[in-house]
């Protein structure tokens, strides 16, 4: 048995990894793009929660979400947007990974986790959610990239518009640290 644990904290705000298995490309084509959002369009629906950013690419994504006072169940959501997302994977991997542990062999089984402290952490999250894209060589500037919460931060006035053209000062900090 592992020692792995996780900080649970009723309405508190988290940030997220989630990596598909053997980081296969999965995420940004069109009709797994498409199940992942109505995965995350359910989930909400039934369990509230707010995100404050997402990145999505090919074989990982970040987020930041709030989640309502009193609840702390992140793990659940979690697993219900993974599930939905894995129904419709290919059929012989679901077949070999459901033998273990009634997975399908999508995702890793573990997500990386990290309960936010304070505004500064917030905000060196936040911008090391939206300036993946660019760490990943994907586009040149946060703002190029399509599967992204960067648009609406801009809209809400937390960053301007041509932000991350360079590497933000905040990241040199925290290389390493999240979970890729």
């Amino acid at each position: 048995m592992t020692g792995y644990r996780r900080l649970f904290i009723p309405g508190g705000i988290h940030f997220f990894t989630l990596v598909i298995q053997e980081r296969r490309p999965l995420l940004t084509e069109p009709g797994n793009m498409a199940r992942l959002r109505e995965g995350f369009r359910r989930v909400r629906a039934a369990h509230p929660f707010h995100i404050d950013a997402l990145v999505i690419l090919p074989d990982h994504l970040h987020a930041i979400w709030r989640l309502p006072d009193g609840d702390d169940d992140y793990a659940l959501r979690w697993r219900k947007i993974k599930h939905y997302f894995s129904i419709g994977q290919d059929a012989a991997t679901e077949r070999a990974s459901l033998e273990r542990r009634r997975e399908k062999g999508v995702w890793q089984r573990r997500f990386w986790e990290h309960a936010i402290r304070n505004e500064e952490d917030w905000r060196r999250h936040m911008d090391y959610v939206h300036y993946n894209p660019v760490k990943h060589g994907y586009v040149p500037s946060p703002g190029d990239w399509p599967h992204s919460s960067f648009a609406r931060a801009v809209e809400r006035g937390l960053y301007s518009s041509d932000w991350g053209k360079e590497p933000p000062v905040t990241l040199a900090e925290t290389e390493g640290e999240w979970g890729e």
